[in-house]
């Protein structure tokens, strides 16, 4: 992995050597995607894979609503990365804890497309019901950023 902090303290984009290192930088932090991806993105969710979001924007803001409806407790517990100029696929535990609930752990499969180093499209996949996450998200303190997951 890479140390960014003074990059992005200095608003210069960060650098990678591949695409992996990339994903590996990604993952400790998934609201820097729009720090790495295309602005054309295509971003298919874990709870709605049929209605792609389209855009840096949309896809930026789905992962803050993640982090923000989970109480700022998400992490992608990264066990495995393995990808190409072309694909990535990153596999490990979705942990998350709130109050009062049973602490989330389910296994996900995140896919990537890249072109020129970029990722252009990616697939939210988890092990169990993604409904399951979904409900347990949706007893965060904040409705309107469980309301843009549905």
């Amino acid at each position: 992995m890479m140390d960014c902090t003074n990059r992005a303290a200095a608003n210069e984009a960060p650098k990678f050597k591949d695409t992996a290192e990339l994903l590996y930088y990604l993952y400790a932090d998934l609201t820097r995607l729009s720090q790495v991806a295309s602005p054309n993105i295509v971003l298919h969710r874990f709870n709605d894979p049929s209605a792609p979001l389209h855009g840096i924007a949309a896809a930026q803001a789905h992962e803050e609503a993640l982090f923000e409806a989970a109480g700022g407790t998400l992490v992608m517990d990264v066990e495995s990365v393995v990808a190409n100029s072309h694909f990535g696929a990153v596999l490990g535990v979705i942990r998350g804890q709130k109050p009062g609930l049973n602490d989330l752990a389910m296994p996900f499969c995140g896919l990537w497309r890249f072109v020129g180093g970029k990722p252009v499209e990616h697939w939210e996949n988890t092990a169990g019901d993604p409904s399951e996450i979904a409900s347990w998200l949706a007893t965060a303190q904040c409705a309107e950023s469980v309301s843009s997951l549905k």
